[in-house]
């Protein structure tokens, strides 16, 4: 019987730590699952991501155990969009010795903190729009630090140190339908927590 769930997470960088731990946190939280995050790298952006990621399959496999229960990698589609994104990396990771899920928000992951804007009221007093697909490489990190400052508030670091609340506000099922990015990962997460589910 499984007491906690090991899960070694990979992000581009602190936007990717801060709001895919807050979201494994809370899915973990809502189906009783209770989890220790492992945060492997979280620096330097893409390249640098797949570049850990493949070291630590790698030693992994070499070691022969013991494996986390879960490995999560985000990466952003970077306007590529999302079967393509997943399609480059999935080569680089079926060999995986421990199940591996992908979080890739389309086209950048600050655009799933901006989907709920009853979520954003109850954090900042006033709400926002979810925003159209937009490609542009700072387009909804611009937008998320817009959203807040028109709230009054100046965001130290760009608004993802509210990203916490923000997800712990959020109606899921109301993101997951503005976004096939973030319905995607969501619905797998849940999944294998049910699988590892104690």
């Amino acid at each position: 019987m499984i007491s906690m769930l090991e899960i070694a997470l990979f992000g581009e960088d602190y936007a990717h730590r801060q709001i895919v731990g807050a979201l494994t946190q809370r899915l973990a939280a809502d189906m009783g699952v209770t989890v220790r995050l492992d945060w492997r790298s979280a620096v330097r952006g893409h390249g640098r991501v797949i570049r850990e990621l493949e070291l630590y399959l790698r030693d992994l496999t070499n070691q022969g155990g013991p494996y986390p229960d879960l490995i999560v990698v985000a990466i952003d589609a970077n306007c590529q969009g999302l079967r393509q994104s997943i399609r480059e990396i999935e080569p680089r990771t079926q060999h995986s010795p421990a199940p591996l899920l992908l979080a890739v928000p389309d086209p950048h992951i600050e655009r799933w903190l901006l989907l709920d804007g009853a979520a954003f009221r109850s954090v900042f007093g006033q709400g926002c729009n979810a925003p159209a697909y937009k490609c542009g490489r700072d387009e909804y990190k611009n937008l998320l630090a817009a959203a807040i400052h028109a709230a009054g508030i100046a965001p130290v670091l760009g608004g993802i140190e509210f990203a916490e609340d923000l997800v712990g506000a959020m109606d899921l099922e109301r993101a997951m339908q503005a976004d096939p990015s973030l319905r995607r990962f969501i619905a797998e997460l849940r999944r294998t927590f049910r699988q590892g589910r104690p």
